[in-house]
């Protein structure tokens, strides 16, 4: 396999809680809350550290995001649950947490012929006219991947830091077999 290091960029996790949430109580109580009804129908609250950002939905549900590592993302979650459980004591203790996408940062270190890269290999999308960047679709791990002329890629889709390594590499490894890097 090449070696081509990986910057986790982002990762997404969800939790529910299996209660309703009272967001207008919470809103109220906890500082850095931003709660606008009208205009969406959870509350953000913004956490100094980790520096993360969850949503928080009446039904229970707590989307995460802005964690640089799968550990910040769960620990920003549990900070967040700690300090609603401080308002509502039935809570649950236990409640799963679920990485739901990782998005990483790449460069192959080579440019590349978008054109080229569009006609020969599998799985791509590339429309220029929309957008600058090529979409290539790998299977195993199941990871999207945009490539740029400059060489630069995003994956995106990982469930773990381990298959969005694995999904640059594996392209950087077929891109070689076509003759395309």
């Amino acid at each position: 396999m090449t070696d081509v290091p990986i910057k986790v960029e982002n990762i997404v996790a969800s939790a529910t809680l299996g209660k309703s949430i009272e967001l207008p109580k919470v809103a109220l109580t906890l500082e850095g809350v931003e709660y606008n009804s009208e205009k969406f129908p959870g509350l953000v609250y913004k956490l100094k550290e980790p520096k993360t950002a969850a949503l928080i939905f009446g039904s229970g549900k707590l989307v995460g995001t802005g964690a640089k590592t799968t550990k910040d993302s769960i620990k920003s979650l549990n900070i967040i649950v700690d300090k609603m459980r401080v308002l509502d004591a039935d809570i649950p203790k236990e409640f799963e947490i679920t990485i739901q996408n990782i998005v990483a940062s790449a460069n192959l270190g080579k440019t590349l012929n978008l054109e080229a890269v569009a006609l020969d290999l599998e799985n791509t999308e590339y429309e220029p006219e929309q957008f600058p960047g090529l979409v290539y679709r790998v299977e195993d791990p199941k990871v999207v991947l945009l490539l740029f002329g400059s060489g630069k890629v995003v994956c995106t889709g990982a469930k773990t830091i381990d298959d969005a390594q694995l999904g640059v590499e594996k392209t950087k490894e077929r891109l070689g077999e076509l003759d395309l890097i």
